[in-house]
């Protein structure tokens, strides 16, 4: 029998996990709101910034959703195609990661070593190529 297996800790772990999501995603979103509304932070790293928070939602989304649901329903059960797509998205959504985070880590180091071709070499279309 495990930690979830428990009638009364199930409505907590539910509202623990619905509320962390929940934060999560809301958290994300204003950091994309406050990016695109602000012409100030229209430069490459808030671009990438507002990009890894965008993937950050989906890595999020991938998982937490149906725990969420089988918490409610007392269910484990899921479909071959249901965990295939599941565990697809969440690769694809770590790697995306990762990758976001290596080119924000490029982004800074062309600010700091090379600081008079930055804006040359972090074009709109660099960037946009890059995120990509």
């Amino acid at each position: 029998m495990g930690l979830s297996d428990d009638p009364d800790l199930q409505p907590i772990l539910f509202g623990l996990f619905l509320s962390m999501y929940l934060v999560t995603v809301l958290g994300n979103l204003l950091i994309i709101l406050a990016v695109s509304s602000d012409s100030h932070l229209h430069t490459p790293m808030y671009f990438f910034l507002s990009n890894l928070s965008l993937t950050d939602i989906g890595f999020i989304s991938t998982t937490v959703p149906k725990m969420i649901v089988d918490i409610q329903t007392h269910s484990r059960v899921i479909s071959y195609v249901g965990c295939l797509t599941q565990m697809s998205l969440f690769i694809l959504f770590g790697c995306m990661d990762s990758m976001l985070l290596t080119v924000m880590a490029y982004d800074r180091f062309i600010a700091i070593c090379h600081p008079l071709y930055y804006p040359i070499t972090m074009n709109p279309w660099l960037c946009s190529f890059l995120v990509l």
